[in-house]
């Protein structure tokens, strides 16, 4: 009886195996789709405010999306990625077609999904063999952004980049005032930079009058006096041909931060102009290195 099982394990794990090869070769040109999400790297971008445990519950195997530290041995679908995870894989397996209990997974929450902390290969197995919920041990990291199972490493941060929006956005009126809707940016946390701009120049202004502005006029100012001269030189150098794959926001919070840098060396007066020259000098420097770098690895090789 054991043989026909260990038999339809070994089955069972070249099955899964010839599908992961195969979702590889479909997925080539895009790796980031069949990776398996990093528990870390996840809870690096969504910095959740505290840990809950949860205890017990039937998990759908469909919200389990990664790993906290097997995510590199099995892709997206939790299909084994290596030969060497064949004897665990068998293993557990063959309890699964014995009926023979195992001890619940251990996972963790965070953002709507689940990352294995304990038992990566029980949920390989339920996945290849179609079971929908498992039991699991669950703490909970507490996050406002939510992500769907359809979340890869590839578009994890554009949805906090959204999230991120949305929420300044909302709190502020920023659209609504500015008429602007492409202030977008491709890292996270820089929303919070431009608030942080707009305090800034708020403090300024109310060093000048005798009554307090409010916070929707001082933006407002910020935009007109502040965000849109930087942007007029940002398009009238060209810096965007320079910096593929940036917006005009991006390199706003760069030139700024570079021109404040300038002003502790050169003195407040420092033009933002001069500013935006160096800002060329180092992009082109950085290019050349770039260059020669790559001009001297090719003779190598």
């Amino acid at each position: 009886m054991m043989n026909i099982i260990q038999h339809q394990a070994k089955e069972d794990f070249s099955r899964a195996r010839n599908r992961a090869f195969i979702k590889e070769i479909q997925n080539f040109l895009t790796p980031d789709r069949r990776k398996l999400l990093s528990f870390h790297d996840v809870k690096k971008i969504l910095k959740p405010n505290n840990e809950v445990y949860i205890g017990m519950k039937a998990v759908s195997i469909d919200k389990i999306a990664g790993s906290e530290g097997r995510y590199r041995d099995f892709d997206s679908h939790f299909l084994p990625k290596s030969s060497f995870l064949r004897h665990r894989w068998e293993r557990v397996d063959e309890a699964h077609l014995t009926d023979v209990s195992l001890p619940p997974i251990q996972l963790y929450e965070i953002g709507g999904l689940y990352f294995v902390r304990d038992g990566n290969h029980r949920v390989s197995v339920a996945k290849a063999q179609g079971v929908e919920f498992i039991d699991a041990e669950i703490i909970s990291l507490k996050s406002e952004i939510k992500l769907t199972s359809k979340v890869t490493p590839e578009t994890l941060l554009d949805e906090v980049i959204k999230y991120e929006k949305r929420i300044f956005y909302t709190n502020t009126s920023f659209g609504d005032l500015t008429d602007e809707w492409n202030l977008d940016f491709t890292a996270a946390g820089q929303y919070d930079v431009i608030y942080n701009h707009i305090l800034v120049h708020k403090y300024y202004i109310n060093e000048t009058v005798k009554t307090e502005i409010p916070f929707p006029e001082a933006m407002l100012s910020w935009y007109k006096n502040v965000y849109q001269p930087v942007i007029r030189i940002i398009e009238k150098k060209k810096l965007l041909k320079k910096f593929r794959g940036r917006t005009s926001s991006d390199l706003y919070v760069w030139v700024i931060k570079q021109w404040d840098e300038l002003k502790k060396t050169c003195g407040d007066s420092f033009p933002l102009d001069e500013a935006t020259n160096r800002i060329e000098e180092k992009c082109q420097k950085s290019f050349f290195r770039n260059f020669l770098r790559r001009r001297k690895n090719s003779f190598e090789t």
